[in-house]
């Protein structure tokens, strides 16, 4: 099976660099499956592919089955894993790829970090759903797709289209997230994977989808095709998905069915697909929405507080896309909105998303967007009656707290300051949950540990701080965010 990436950034050589992979030598990788090789069919100036070729060797593939696995007889030696891009080439795409996926390259970091003119093609890729799930599935990503259905035999028109299409993906996307699309969607297309999907999948899915999958209209369906359609990993993943402060609960599930609402009729004498036949099933009428996410209810009872302490004047430190940001521009009340994220492509979804291009002239007025890191001091972050730092605290390393503790409390010291964070001991209520929250997550505190920094920090620069729980406040482990509203002392 094949993968080519191209592009035309100049000097295009430079794809080397970010794939860290040099366009002169043809490099091959063992695979439990068999073979990958990268190479470079074209590396001029003006144009440069690298190509992934992955060989499989369905014996190996066989005799890797575990003694559990079914007895497909000849199928497990006959089939279309050694052609069709499937779960084997994303595997072998992320071990491959795997600095490249991250986002890293020294050499050209300022290359590694915006987006490139890429043109991803995959000559036969399965697709359950045909040219239509493939143009769902990555033109939210920013992709121009080219989708076209291969024929059973060309030869006999009248067969129709198999289930296979030759893919070509076009756009300015950054390397890291295009290559991470394609890692979660391939197996998402195929609608199958060669290995047992155990609970870390839900890891390597909130990892890989970082940034996109969260916000993506069909997150309900790639979450449940990627975990094998287990819903209780499923519900793990769509509710972490909304605990990083993306949609709500309730908009995660596609209101449209997966797929088109009649299959293609097999041939004379075979049974029809039974993927396609689960998924004709569950093509019911949406479910009633249910309550707000927990993402949903922090945004809210920060807002509800900040009213309350009568702020006229709002600053979102680490911003993120903006929902926030968003929420405050809605009520009138808040004349002086700013919005701060160190990643400048946080930045630019904000901006997207807020429709900052088309924003009526006085809202605009009354927003601030700019980059910068909270661990340096910065004049723009004053003046401000309160600063909101929500789910930011545990993204910074420890050594670097006290310098955030020193710009936001010692520099900016605004009225007031609003912390919110998640509470570790509700961990245990989330199934399949391993390990932190979140795989950019630093720490994660008890209530006992946030109480004692947030006094730590009020007594050292002047504030008091009231502790309160958001979200359902558990009687044994508390609720899944607390929150600290610091209120400077009058006499500091």
């Amino acid at each position: 099976m094949l993968l080519t990436i191209s592009t035309t950034a100049r000097p295009a050589t430079d794809l080397g660099f970010l794939l860290h992979k040099h366009p002169d030598r043809v490099q091959e990788f063992g695979q439990s499956s068999g073979k990958a090789t990268v190479f470079y069919p074209e590396a001029g100036e003006e144009r440069c592919t690298a190509a992934l070729l992955l060989e499989v060797d369905p014996v190996t593939l066989a005799r890797s089955r575990g003694k559990g696995s079914p007895d497909f007889s000849l199928s497990q030696y006959v089939n279309d894993r050694p052609y069709a891009a499937s779960s084997l080439l994303a595997v072998a795409l992320a071990d491959v790829f795997r600095t490249a996926r991250a986002g890293r390259c020294a050499a050209r970091p300022e290359l590694a970090a915006g987006p490139l003119p890429l043109e991803i093609r995959l000559p036969a890729l399965p697709c359950r759903g045909g040219p239509d799930l493939a143009r769902r599935l990555f033109e939210p990503l920013g992709w121009e797709v080219s989708a076209q259905a291969v024929p059973l035999d060309e030869g006999f028109p009248e067969w129709g289209d198999s289930r296979y299409v030759t893919l070509v993906l076009t756009g300015s996307v950054r390397l890291a997230d295009a290559l991470n699309h394609l890692y979660v969607l391939l197996p998402v297309l195929d609608d199958a994977k060669h290995y047992w999907i155990a609970p870390d999948e839900v890891d390597k899915l909130i990892r890989a989808g970082e940034g996109w999958l969260g916000t993506h209209p069909e997150r309900g369906l790639i979450t449940r095709r990627y975990l094998g359609r287990r819903r209780a990993l499923a519900r793990t993943a769509l509710a972490r998905l909304a605990e990083l402060g993306d949609e709500t609960e309730e908009a995660l599930e596609p209101a449209v069915p997966e797929e088109g609402p009649t299959a293609t009729p097999a041939p004379d004498g075979e049974q029809p697909d039974a993927t396609v036949q689960e998924e004709q099933q569950e093509q019911a009428p949406a479910e009633a929405a249910g309550p707000r996410s927990l993402s949903g209810k922090r945004r809210e009872a920060v807002l509800l507080t900040l009213e309350e302490l009568g702020a006229t004047s709002v600053i979102d430190l680490g911003c993120g896309q903006g929902e926030l940001v968003g929420e405050l521009l809605a009520r009138p009340r808040f004349a002086r909105v700013g919005g701060m994220d160190v990643s400048p492509m946080a930045l630019t979804v904000s901006a997207r998303k807020l429709k900052l291009e088309r924003m009526p002239a006085a809202r605009r007025e009354r927003l601030t967007l700019f980059q910068g890191a909270l661990t340096y001091t910065d004049k723009r972050l004053a003046g401000y009656d309160a600063a909101v730092l929500m789910e930011v605290v545990e993204h910074v390393d420890p050594p670097r707290l006290a310098a955030l503790e020193r710009v936001v409390f010692g520099h900016a010291r605004p009225r007031h300051v609003l912390v919110t964070t998640p509470n570790i001991e509700y961990n245990v209520r989330y199934e399949f949950l391993t390990g932190l929250r979140h795989p950019d997550h630093r720490f994660e505190w008890t209530r006992a540990e946030f109480a004692a920094w947030a006094a730590e920090v009020a007594g050292r620069y002047g504030y008091t701080v009231a502790l309160r729980p958001v979200g359902e406040d558990d009687p044994e482990v508390g609720p899944p965010t607390q929150m600290g509203v610091f209120t400077r002392d009058q006499r500091s």
